[in-house]
């Protein structure tokens, strides 16, 4: 299939995910473009996805080039953040999909007072208890509030990669955690600052809509599977 023909696929299938979900959300497609070539992504951004996510600050710095001058594209970064590489990303990304504890919250906070920015940012969560995975442990912690008090971070939302099995009712517990985690932590701080949830890739973004996902990444569906 092109890639016009599986856009079309994927679009469908959110909008069929969300006719299904009764939270009535708005869902992002954030086109995962690890690996990608610059050449697919351009031919996505004008068939209408100006949204695309990396995992990796030194494959973006290369790839992101390009892409000077092109109109409301926002670049999201989705991977794990490495401290020495805080700096570079905060130039490279417009978003930061991956804080995933307090420590390096605090080291981007303190990077961005120095030249009186701010950055969006969601909060990782380690939904599925997977050890290999990052994030903060799925419950209100000092930790996860403290984020909050952080000026230079504007925390919109929670993300989460879901867990690694093929198993529906697992994959759904974990989004469905998520979403409860984001009504607590709002009747935690007293007002409504989580709105966004980043849950579902390829294989389970149609569940995720379905339990209130408001941003999907998807890669493989999209540009097929990846060859390394």
């Amino acid at each position: 299939m092109t890639l016009e023909q599986n856009l079309k696929t994927v679009l469908g299938k959110i909008e069929t995910a969300k006719n299904k979900s009764i939270w009535g959300q708005q869902v992002d497609l954030i086109a995962a473009t690890k690996t990608r070539d610059i050449s697919k992504i351009k031919d996505l951004y004008h068939l209408g996805v100006k949204t695309i996510g990396e995992n990796r600050v030194q494959e973006a710095e290369n790839k992101f080039l390009p892409f000077l001058g092109f109109e409301k594209i926002k670049k999201r970064f989705i991977g794990h953040l490495q401290s020495n590489k805080i700096n570079k990303c905060l130039k490279l990304f417009d978003s930061i999909d991956s804080i995933d504890s307090l420590r390096l919250a605090k080291k981007l906070n303190n990077a961005l007072y120095k030249s009186s920015n701010k950055i969006e940012c969601l909060i990782e969560i380690n939904t599925s208890g997977e050890p290999q995975k990052h994030g903060f442990q799925p419950q209100i912690t000092n930790d996860i509030i403290s984020c909050f008090d952080l000026n230079q971070l504007n925390i919109v939302g929670l993300m989460t990669v879901g867990p690694n099995t093929r198993d529906e009712t697992i994959r759904q517990s974990a989004f469905t955690l998520l979403r409860k985690l984001k009504d607590q932590i709002n009747n935690e701080l007293g007002f409504q600052v989580i709105i966004e949830l980043s849950m579902g890739m390829t294989n389970d973004y149609e569940l995720a809509i379905q339990e209130g996902s408001t941003m999907v990444r998807v890669g493989t569906g999209l540009f097929g599977v990846r060859k390394y």
